[in-house]
């Protein structure tokens, strides 16, 4: 009986978001028309203000958002949250520093993909494709680990295996996805950030309920924090550094990094990038500031502050389990069913909203920048019904692929995310920022510091090298920019067509 009324709520939510879907494409003024492409992957450039806050909301707002991060803020404590405020500026610099001028840029030029930009800014069909690629490879890796962490919240809350879980929550969101394409994600997204905000405020309301009321919670936190000081065996959970046995576990470069890989270099995020593409005026992009930056601060402050406080009420975890089981257990035991299924709906919301953003840019990866542009070289006609076709179908494809790799899972999410997060930050942050702001980049330097700084990012990853307790995207980033400059010093420069079009002023 408990298992069913979790799973109302959750099967009411799927049944939404897929009616959406089909309600989306059925009524898309441009859903087969001449301008498929463009409505199927940018919405056609019609997103309000709102909307485009949620759905870059909910795209940066990941599994690990709801479900590793509390899980580690449960063992470290109150630094980890400050380690986690990082994100809060990530809505504001995306769309602060790279959203008019996107904006601007793919009116001109038509641009529906970020690799549509880079292709008509550096002039670069090579370059063009490498960042096909990437996207397309690293998307994949991050999907997995979305895939993962669902399919994990889903059978531990309510007790259908990992494999079952995994394929009935995977069809719903690639069901929707494939069907309604930018515009059902987009509105989709918007319902699921609401959503994320409800679950986390039940999550919230039955911990503190259960802890009897943050005084006693922070006490029961202060006790526990005291006796792993004493023992050397636990972390300081009051201190910002969340020292054990006189270490620090999040040492000031471990903060500097983050402050790189979730806040500053957001920019170089290709599935928000694209959110710049979409919005339809000025206004529309000011609001989105606001409105994304006080819902990501509410959202990333507030689970990793509920993960700390929820030592209050769950002391321990079985032995060896891992931290990603902190929440599921906080929503199977001390929350009642039907509530318990009101908030497992924030983390998969969490988790499908980022899923169907990285299905639908990754497919236009596929189809726009490779499919389309060949057949616009050859100067071969376009297919507008035979493009819908292959968008469906590779969307498709590319989720299954995504699930069949994530049915034997490694052990801890947050890992597989921050490698993706660095290694897309590595390829297209200074890509996108120095190719919109440097009037000297060009594509020599585009490739080099591309393919360069990736190289550097994952074989330093790989073989474990680091600077001190830095991440390894400071090490990519860094070759990243230094190849990028000597590059475009070493390259031919851009041609003046191109540098009227990005630089009007200078002209």
């Amino acid at each position: 009986m408990n298992g069913f009324l979790i799973l109302v709520p959750v099967f009411i939510f799927f049944i939404i978001l897929i009616g959406l879907g089909f309600y989306i494409q059925k009524t898309s003024a441009d859903a087969r028309g001449e301008n498929y492409s463009k409505d199927y992957f940018i919405g056609g450039r019609s997103l309000g203000g709102f909307v485009l806050a949620m759905t870059l909301v909910a795209t940066y707002s990941s599994v690990s958002s709801f479900l590793s991060g509390p899980g580690v803020a449960w063992q470290k404590g109150f630094g980890w949250v400050y380690y986690a405020s990082t994100q809060v500026v990530a809505a504001f610099l995306v769309l602060g520093v790279l959203g008019k001028k996107m904006a601007v840029i793919g009116r001109k030029t038509d641009s529906v993909t970020v690799v549509d930009v880079i292709r008509q800014r550096y002039q670069s069909n090579l370059l063009a494709n490498i960042s096909a690629v990437v996207i397309i490879v690293f998307f994949t890796t991050t999907m997995l680990g979305q895939f993962i962490g669902g399919a994990q919240i889903f059978s531990a809350v309510t007790g259908l295996s990992y494999v079952h879980g995994l394929i009935f929550f995977a069809f719903v969101v690639v069901l929707y996805t494939t069907v309604g394409g930018f515009n059902a994600v987009a509105i989709t997204d918007t319902a699921c950030a609401i959503v994320m905000l409800i679950g986390m405020f039940c999550l919230g309301y039955a911990i503190i309920s259960k802890g009897g009321g943050i005084e006693n919670i922070m006490a029961t936190i202060t006790e526990a924090s005291n006796t792993a000081v004493a023992t050397g065996e636990g972390f300081n959970m009051l201190s910002p550094t969340a020292e054990k046995a006189g270490v620090a576990s999040i040492p000031v470069q471990l903060f500097i990094t983050q402050w790189m890989l979730c806040g500053v270099c957001t920019i170089g995020l290709p599935q928000s990038n694209v959110r710049c593409l979409s919005y339809k005026d000025t206004n529309s992009v000011h609001k989105a500031m606001l409105y994304g930056t006080i819902v990501v601060g509410a959202m990333m402050v507030g689970m990793h502050m509920l993960g700390v406080l929820s030592r209050g009420v769950l002391l321990q975890i079985e032995t060896g389990a891992s931290t990603d089981t902190v929440v599921p257990a906080l929503i199977s035991q001390y929350m009642h069913p039907f509530l318990a299924g009101l908030t497992i709906i924030g983390p998969l919301a969490a988790t499908m909203s980022t899923i169907s953003s990285l299905l639908i840019a990754g497919s236009s990866a596929i189809v726009k920048d490779i499919y389309m542009h060949s057949k616009e070289e050859k100067g071969e006609a376009i297919d507008q019904k035979k493009v819908g076709k292959i968008s469906i179908s590779v969307t498709a494809i590319m989720g299954i692929v995504a699930v069949l790799l994530a049915v034997n899972p490694p052990d801890i999410i947050v890992w597989i995310n921050m490698f993706a997060f660095g290694g897309l930050q590595t390829a297209f942050f200074w890509t996108m920022l120095l190719g919109l702001f440097w009037k000297k980049a060009n594509a020599t330097g585009a490739i080099w510091g591309m393919v360069g700084g990736l190289a550097a990012y994952c074989i330093t990853m790989a073989l474990k090298i680091k600077i001190g307790t830095f991440h390894n995207i400071l090490i990519g980033v860094g070759c990243a920019f230094i190849l990028f400059i000597i590059g475009s010093y070493v390259g031919k420069p851009v041609d003046d067509k191109v540098g009227k079009l990005f630089f009007p002023e200078k002209y």
